[in-house]
């Protein structure tokens, strides 16, 4: 569906807002991979693929608005990224389009995505959340690139709520496939290790912006 035409819908931003509060790991075959800095990560996987979707629920030392404004920042994926060369948001249609290139060495094959996002404020049932959905998509505006794997496969849904000072009750969905031929094995093993770090990162980075301000 391309940007303008409802990319996402009523009902996606509240599912998030409901899975914040109550997540959704029935009837599944969810499994708790790790409990880490106040975070339960779970995954899913994904049999045509055969990698993990993830679910990231619990609460991170920031306060809700600071948190998404973060994940939201370009700068700051690049800082935490060293891979990604360039990226830039765009207006298409009424919404925000993200492009995003990443270069790799040796043997491992460059990338971009583009993808669409929306942050909303959401009232639900009587408490104030922040979400943000964002998946990849395809336009004629950003033809693929020779040289460059598009990854066209990439989910996030980001519900916030406040949990008390400088504190946010977080859930994080993300399923991402890079294509091209990495294994799978490789690809699951990079991310669960690379979990603990992200975590770090995110808090250190919120509370280096309360520092400054």
């Amino acid at each position: 569906m391309e940007p303008g035409t409802g990319t996402f819908s009523e009902e996606q931003f509240r599912e998030a807002c409901t899975e914040l509060q109550r997540p959704a790991l029935a009837g599944a075959a969810w499994e708790l991979l790790e409990e880490t800095q106040g975070i339960s990560v779970y995954r899913l996987l994904d049999q045509p693929t055969g990698l993990y979707e993830y679910k990231f629920i619990g609460t991170l030392r920031a306060p809700p608005d600071l948190l998404v404004d973060i994940c939201m920042d370009l700068g700051y994926i690049r800082r935490q990224i060293p891979q990604v060369t360039e990226a830039y948001e765009t207006e298409c249609n009424g919404e925000t389009v993200t492009y995003m290139k990443m270069e790799f060495p040796f043997f491992v094959s460059s990338r971009d995505c583009v993808y669409v996002k929306k942050r909303r404020e959401l009232d639900f049932r009587g408490r104030k959340i922040q979400v943000v959905l964002a998946r990849g998509t395809s336009l004629p505006q950003f033809p693929e690139r020779p040289g460059f794997i598009r990854v066209s496969q990439c989910q996030v849904k980001l519900a916030v709520e406040s949990a008390g000072h400088n504190r946010s009750k977080v859930f994080i969905y993300c399923f991402v496939n890079p294509g091209g031929w990495i294994p799978s094995w490789l690809i699951n093993l990079l991310v669960k290790n690379g979990i603990p770090g992200f975590l770090a990162d995110l808090e250190n980075a919120c509370l280096r912006y309360q520092r400054r301000t």
